[in-house]
């Protein structure tokens, strides 16, 4: 029995190790029919929520509609395992399905493979805690890139409202046809395109606006609260249902006004690996050129997939990885969704796993309705999902706070239109550049009292030696009528590398040989310890003003006895001694 204490400790460290690994357990063991009761609620929401969106942002991907409902049922699952948020969803997303439209060539092989690899990338990096990488990822380009993602989705989805066919997906040619062909317009796409707005806008206004739930009416008004809550809430298939139904009465009738999404495979997807390389009509693709055919976007889509927290990055990656056995392309955590699970008080990740299954049962029986739904009806599901997504007051807010800031913002939205991952790519240099400059040209403080005193403002790193080298020759030797001393006051300076230590050995060499002497104050230990290990020729630190100012008094001295052997001491040294 003695024993036992020992042990214990030993058995709550391994299990509070596997409960980090494996966030289940943490609250499974706790789980009650009170929460179950929510989470069914809120599962239910979300589904229903889900199945709409992922038939309008496979769209977006460029993809064929089913792919939309692939992507969206794993997340969900895997989640529930390995998921540390209550509310986080994991799913298909218009950003996420706007880059997949951009580096996969709108080729479901390409789409699925692209999810499979980004998953490696996010588990690794998961694995090796390089979440950092995405700090150098600015809030500017952030908000650019979505910004510039609203306008670019949000066009793309006027042709479907129009009903015209044959419009280019890239931005520019985009507007273009649009605007040249606007004659050749479908009124009944157009008319129910926009009724479809308007009523997802109404329903939003509406949620937005209601008050808390009552808790202590009558069951009467309870009940009628949470129809409009509901209806509201799950606006998407409400208003795509009612859509499909009018279709379908129209096709009944021998007519058939609107666009329709057309034929969706009935059935869940085959468990297999992605494919890594494809047949094409005369040639084979291999795996290395369907990478080369990917390029940056194995960088971009799993760094965007990350943004919203690297915390659970595991779980994004296993989701991707998983996905791809099931056809998904890839897939990260919806704002919009999220919000939604919150709303309605899930209280655990077991909520996903009842959208998950409403997922599916659509794949297994409700096919045959999708092949109704007007494409339409799709693209005002998605026009409303984005357009919050355009931060207009971010320009003033930068105009206000930091002007600079502007030109990462600018440069990531206007490039944006062009390709997506250019204006991504655009903005992250534009980012690195305002980054770098501070570095490469520190502020340095200068003041000449008979020594020259310069003060560097922050630590120097390799690209400011040459800045600091400059500086320091064009005060000291500009004009110089006497020798002078120069003291390097370090007291701001908490590193160096070795660039720096070479410059700062041709400086003392420099200087030395136009009789000048270079002396350093205030040098914190590890930057000492650094130069003391360089061994530099001439090299003299003090620390304190006032040894350096004496020394400097010293060396004005004795260069005055060599000018003037007659003179015991300079006058402008005999005043400061004094």
């Amino acid at each position: 029995m003695p024993a036992a204490g020992p042990e214990e400790p030993g058995r709550c460290c391994s299990y509070r190790a596997v409960q980090k690994r494996l966030p289940i357990l943490s609250w499974l063991p706790r789980y009650s029919l009170a929460w179950l009761q929510l989470d069914l609620i809120a599962g239910a929401t979300v589904g229903l929520t889900v199945i709409p969106q992922a038939l309008a942002y496979a769209e977006v991907a460029g993809l064929p509609v089913q792919y939309g409902l692939y992507s969206s049922f794993m997340g969900c699952f895997v989640y529930c395992l390995l998921g540390t948020s209550k509310d986080v969803t994991l799913g298909p997303t218009a950003i996420m399905s706007l880059l997949v439209s951009s580096y996969t060539f709108h080729d479901p092989v390409y789409a699925v493979l692209l999810a499979f690899l980004s998953g490696c990338i996010q588990l690794a990096m998961g694995l090796l805690r390089l979440g950092f990488i995405l700090d150098f990822i600015s809030c500017p380009v952030i908000k650019g890139f979505t910004s510039a993602a609203s306008v670019t989705i949000s066009f793309n989805q006027v042709k479907n409202i129009l009903g015209l066919h044959g419009i280019p997906r890239q931005f520019f040619l985009q507007v273009y046809q649009t605007l040249r062909r606007i004659g050749e317009t479908r009124a009944g796409d157009a008319i129910l395109g926009l009724a479809c707005l308007v009523a997802l806008t109404g329903l939003g206004a509406m949620k937005s606006r209601l008050p808390r739930a009552p808790s202590v009416e009558p069951l009467s008004a309870r009940v009628s609260y949470f129809i409009v809550w509901i209806s509201a809430t799950a606006r998407n298939a409400l208003v795509v249902l009612f859509a499909g139904l009018v279709a379908y009465s129209f096709q009944v009738m021998g007519s058939q006004p609107f666009t329709l999404t057309g034929k969706i495979p009935q059935g869940l997807p085959a468990f297999q690996l992605p494919l890594f390389s494809e047949v094409a009509p005369n040639d084979t693709v291999p795996f290395s050129r369907m990478v080369q055919d990917m390029g940056d976007g194995l960088a971009v889509v799993p760094l965007m997939g990350l943004l919203e927290t690297i915390a659970i990055a595991k779980a994004f990656g296993f989701t991707n990885i998983l996905g791809s056995f099931v056809s998904s392309y890839p897939v990260t955590g919806s704002f919009g969704r999220t919000a939604v699970n919150a709303q309605t008080g899930a209280c655990t990740p077991a909520g996903g796993l009842v959208t998950g299954a409403l997922v599916l049962l659509s794949l297994a029986y409700l096919t045959s309705f999708f092949y109704y739904v007007p494409k339409a009806a799709l693209a005002a599901v998605i026009i409303c999902a984005v357009v919050p997504m355009f931060d207009a007051g971010i320009f003033g807010t930068l105009w206000r706070v930091k002007r600079l800031d502007l030109v990462p913002l600018c440069v990531t939205f206007l490039f944006c239109f062009w390709e997506v991952q250019y204006g991504i790519v655009a903005g992250m240099l534009v980012s690195g550049v305002l980054l770098l400059y501070p570095i490469a040209r520190p502020p340095i403080k200068v003041s000449d009292q008979g020594e020259l005193l310069v003060q560097p403002g922050s630590s120097l790193h390799f690209p400011a030696i040459e800045y600091l080298r400059d500086t320091v020759c064009r005060h000291a030797l500009a004009g110089a009528s006497s020798p002078c001393s120069v003291i390097l006051d370090c007291h701001y300076v908490s590193s160096i590398d070795y660039t720096v230590v070479v410059g700062l050995a041709d400086l003392l060499h420099e200087l030395h040989k136009q009789g000048l002497s270079l002396t350093f104050r205030g040098l914190q230990d590890n930057v000492l310890q650094v130069l003391l290990s360089a061994n530099l020729e001439e090299f003299q630190h003090f620390t304190s003003w006032q040894e350096a100012e004496q020394h400097g008094e010293a060396e004005l001295r004795s260069s005055w006895a060599v000018l003037f052997p007659g003179a015991e001491r300079s006058p402008l040294a005999a005043g400061r001694i004094q």
